[in-house]
């Protein structure tokens, strides 16, 4: 886990994404794209790491593609070469939600197109006070479905208010974000860090191989009919039960302390 073109860290059991390059409020490249693809495959091997947290440098989480190095670039693509990126692009949110551990997106900043859809995919979104998200593909003659905005959003939002979202473009303030369900929280600007790291804690000790089965459920029931759910949360559960997680869980209850999940 060596990533060159953005930071990561790993610390009690917490990896920590950090978009870098605050001068051009973190928009990304090429090599931004397939090592951000890559490090959400290789993290679900990472036993140490029980949960993930992306964030930005500077005054922006992240402001999507970077508008010299990726767009002039695909001006002059065939269209071959631009479906490879785009499925490249759309790989990166598949690896995000397919990751069977909790990911925290701490807003800190700007969130705009692939930067949304990127804060989109993750389990919780924490934001500034100062932080705005914004899907605005359309505005520069795209279509508003892109990396999988248009499946995530009407899941998140409901379909009205993501049509609207994702037809206009326009930019959307913490407090609405969080009034639309968008984001988790709002919390003031100098504490987005200490509250990230907070909540990312709690997840650390919760039990992780039940969260990761409540994502792959999450994810997997968004296109079950009922009957089909509910056997799918059948052998789910039956699987935690065989678990060491769920032995420390009734332990802990009857001798009255707090859970040790391993």
């Amino acid at each position: 886990m060596d990533p060159r073109s953005f930071g990561y860290e790993e610390r009690d059991g917490i990896a920590t994404i950090t978009f870098d390059r605050p001068d051009r409020l973190n928009a990304l490249t090429f090599e931004i794209y397939a090592e951000l693809r890559d490090t959400f495959a290789a993290l679900e091997s990472r036993d140490d790491v029980r949960v993930v947290i992306v964030t930005g440098a500077g005054k922006g989480f992240c402001s999507g593609g970077d508008v010299e190095q990726i767009i002039g670039e695909l001006l002059a693509r065939d269209t071959r070469a631009l479906l490879d990126f785009t499925r490249m692009t759309g790989a990166l949110i598949r690896n995000i939600r397919a990751l069977r551990k909790p990911v925290v997106a701490a807003l800190n900043g700007v969130a705009a197109g692939a930067g949304a859809v990127i804060a989109l995919a993750c389990d919780f979104r924490l934001a500034s006070d100062r932080a705005t998200l914004a899907f605005l593909f359309t505005k520069v003659g795209l279509a508003g479905a892109d990396m999988g905005a248009a499946y995530l959003l009407p899941r998140i939002v409901g379909l009205a208010r993501a049509t609207e979202i994702l037809y206009l473009g326009d930019a959307i303030g913490a407090e609405e974000a969080e009034r639309l369900g968008l984001v988790t929280r709002v919390v003031a600007a100098d504490r987005l860090t200490d509250e990230t790291l907070a909540f990312a804690r709690r997840l650390a000790a919760g039990p992780a191989f039940a969260l990761g089965m409540t994502k792959e459920l999450l994810n997997q029931e968004l296109d079950l009919s009922f009957a089909a759910a509910i056997e799918a949360e059948a052998e789910g559960q039956a699987l935690c039960m065989l678990g060491n997680d769920f032995k420390e869980g009734y332990a802990a209850f009857v001798e009255k302390r707090a859970p040790k999940f391993q």
